[in-house]
C-alpha cells in the first residue's frame, strides 16, 4: 500500500452495508488509513443474518481494529427511513461529525444460489420471462437505500461546508450489465451520484460514485467463480481511502470513477501488490 499510512488519523467514516463484500473491503481500508469507522448492516451476531450467512459487521468493526483504526458497529436496515436517520443522528451525537460516508448497500442478490432467485427465475433471462417484483428489490436495495442515507447525513455536511459521500455502484457507460433489472438499478444510482454531485458541490460536500471490477466477495466466492474476479474488496477500499484523503477530492463531484483508474492516479495496489486493469464488460 502506497499511500501516506496514517492519512485518515482523526476521521469519522461510516461504511453502511459493511457485514461483507465491498463494504467490509472497504472499512477495512479505512481503518488501515487510521480512520475511525461506523460499520453497519443486517448480520448480526446477535440476531438475524442476511441469507442465513455467517459474515456480520461486528467481524468487519473488528477487522477495522486489527488494521489499525477504531471499529463501531451498528446494525441498520438501510432500507428503513426511521432506522437510517436513527443511525445517523447517533453518529453526530456520539461524534460530533461524519467525514466520509460510503454506502455499499445492495441486496439485489439476495436469495440467489448461483443459479437461480427465490422466484424461480436467472440472471439475464429476458425481460418478458422475469416477475416484474424483482424490480422493486434491486430499486428499494440499490437507489432508494443510498438516497436514505445521503438524505439523512448531507445536513450535518452542509452545515460544516465539507464532507465526502461515495455510493458504490457500476460504471453503466461501458454497455448493458446483462440483466434488465441489475442494469436498471445501477443506471438509476449513477443519476442519483450526478444529482447530489451536482446539488452539494456549491456546499463544499462531494459526493462521487466508485466503479470497481469483478470483485472476489465471499458470495463469488461460495458460487465458485473466484477464478473470474479480478481484484479484492480491498481495492475499492483503498480508493475510498485515497479519495477521503484527497484536499482536492471536489473535482470528482458527481462522477462514477473506476478503482482501476484511481489506483494510477493516486498509486495504491490490490491487497497482493498488483494494480488490476479496468474490468471491461464481455461483449
Amino acid at each position: 500500500m502506497s499511500e501516506a499510512p496514517r492519512a485518515l488519523a482523526g476521521r469519522i467514516c461510516l461504511v453502511a452495508g459493511a457485514s461483507r463484500g465491498l463494504g467490509r473491503g472497504i472499512a477495512r481500508a479505512l481503518g488501515e488509513a487510521g480512520a475511525t469507522v461506523i460499520v453497519t448492516g443486517r448480520s448480526s451476531e446477535a440476531g438475524p443474518r442476511t441469507d442465513q450467512r455467517q459474515e456480520t459487521f461486528e467481524d468487519t468493526a473488528r477487522e477495522v481494529e486489527a488494521a489499525g483504526g477504531k471499529g463501531h458497529p451498528y446494525r441498520c436496515d438501510h432500507m428503513q427511513e426511521r432506522e437510517v436517520d436513527t443511525l445517523v443522528s447517533w453518529a453526530l451525537r456520539r461524534f460530533g461529525r461524519l467525514d466520509c460516508v460510503v454506502d455499499a448497500v445492495w441486496g439485489g442478490n439476495e436469495g440467489y444460489d448461483g443459479e437461480r432467485y427465490p422466484d424461480g427465475s436467472q440472471f439475464g433471462a429476458p425481460f418478458w420471462r422475469r416477475p416484474v417484483a424483482r424490480l422493486g428489490q434491486n430499486f428499494e436495495s440499490g437507489v432508494y437505500a443510498q438516497l436514505l442515507l445521503a438524505r439523512a447525513v448531507a445536513p450535518a455536511m452542509v452545515q460544516m461546508r465539507k464532507g465526502l459521500i461515495v455510493t458504490v455502484s457500476f460504471d453503466t457507460a461501458g454497455g448493458y450489465l446483462g440483466d434488465v433489472f441489475y442494469d436498471l438499478a445501477k443506471t438509476a444510482m449513477n443519476r442519483l451520484t450526478l444529482a447530489m454531485g451536482h446539488e452539494l458541490k456549491p456546499f463544499g460536500v462531494t459526493a462521487l460514485g466508485l466503479s470497481p471490477g469483478h470483485v472476489l466477495t465471499e458470495r463469488v466466492a461460495d458460487a465458485g467463480m473466484a477464478e473470474e474476479t479480478t481484484e479484492s474488496p480491498l481495492y475499492a477500499g483503498r480508493a475510498v481511502a485515497a479519495l477521503a484523503a484527497d484536499p482536492d477530492v471536489a473535482r470528482h463531484a458527481g462522477q462514477v470513477l473506476h478503482v482501476a483508474d484511481l489506483a494510477r492516479t493516486y498509486g495504491f495496489t490490490d491487497r497482493d501488490g498488483t494494480q488490476p486493469d479496468r474490468f471491461t464488460i464481455p461483449a
